[in-house]
């Protein structure tokens, strides 16, 4: 029986409204599968929240007290200003704890970024992703503190002194470029260059800045960080992690290389890698 024309109106009239309600729907449904939308558009673990990962414990200068909540330290203080580029007052920061083998391994995170000095490798973004580089790693001079080469304050000075370098390593190269090889010991591993520096055999060792904070923290009982090198060419980048194919790494990114082009994170260099740990550039 043919339809009455007010029902085939009545039809009509129905079927148009559950479609734009269907595509208003579709509109309003986020554009991740996981996380909440906050209040500046962002998905992240927490509504309203950004969830910052770091390991367990912190040490000095990366955090202090090992309390990331405090901003302070070089990478309390760039999470706390990466947060604040993306619009998040440290009030809205969920600090949580992580292995470093955990953070870069695959599969999903309970956390929305993640710093703990990665080096960004290519091997490594095919489980996560990374940020762009806030700090490039530069080499650095450990001594013992009666060796003389403890209160050198320059190239010259250290270059009396007998250093030693672990071999087909960047510190090898910039040690060679800086110094030259007369008085350079050359060893097969940075655990053999710290026993030699432990045994008197040589004055100072030069290894990568977050490697000598390492040494002098754990592994020599006088040990003193003397100075470092003004040129980071071939030093290692450090990235913020964040899960693979996250929503986020864009802004982070953003958010990084705007920092960058401020200044801010050669200011925060200065002021906790430098300044606070009293590790001058050698002249």
């Amino acid at each position: 029986m043919p339809f009455a024309p007010s029902l085939r109106r009545a039809t009509v009239v129905a079927a148009a409204a559950a479609a734009i309600a269907l595509t208003l729907s579709a509109c309003s449904t986020p554009s991740t599968d996981s996380g909440s939308a906050d209040g500046s558009g962002l998905p992240t673990v927490t509504e309203g929240k950004l969830t910052i990962a770091t390991g367990e414990p912190n040490y000095e200068p990366w955090f202090v007290d090992d309390d990331p909540s405090n901003g302070e330290g070089f990478e309390g203080a760039v999470a706390n200003a990466v947060a604040e580029q993306l619009g998040y007052t440290a009030d809205d920061i969920v600090w949580v704890r992580t292995t470093f083998d955990g953070a870069i391994a695959p599969g999903p995170k309970d956390w929305d970024i993640n710093l703990q000095q990665f080096s960004i490798t290519d091997d490594r973004k095919k489980a996560v992703d990374f940020s762009s580089p806030y700090y490039t790693t530069t080499q650095a001079v450990v001594a013992v503190g009666d060796s003389p080469a403890a209160s050198a304050t320059t190239i010259d000075e250290l270059k009396a002194t007998k250093v030693g370098v672990a071999s087909g390593t960047t510190s090898y190269t910039v040690a060679k470029a800086q110094l030259g090889e007369d008085n350079l010991n050359v060893f097969n591993s940075v655990d053999d260059v710290v026993l030699a520096l432990k045994g008197g055999q040589i004055d100072a060792m030069i290894t990568d800045l977050p490697g000598a904070f390492y040494v002098v923290g754990a592994q020599l009982d006088d040990g003193v960080v003397t100075g470092q090198f003004a040129d980071a060419n071939g030093g290692d980048d450090f990235g913020i992690v964040l899960p693979k194919g996250s929503a986020l790494t864009a802004d982070v990114t953003k958010a990084v290389d705007a920092l960058r082009d401020a200044g801010t994170l050669d200011e925060l260099q200065q002021k906790w890698l430098s300044d606070a740990v009293d590790v001058p550039v050698l002249k």
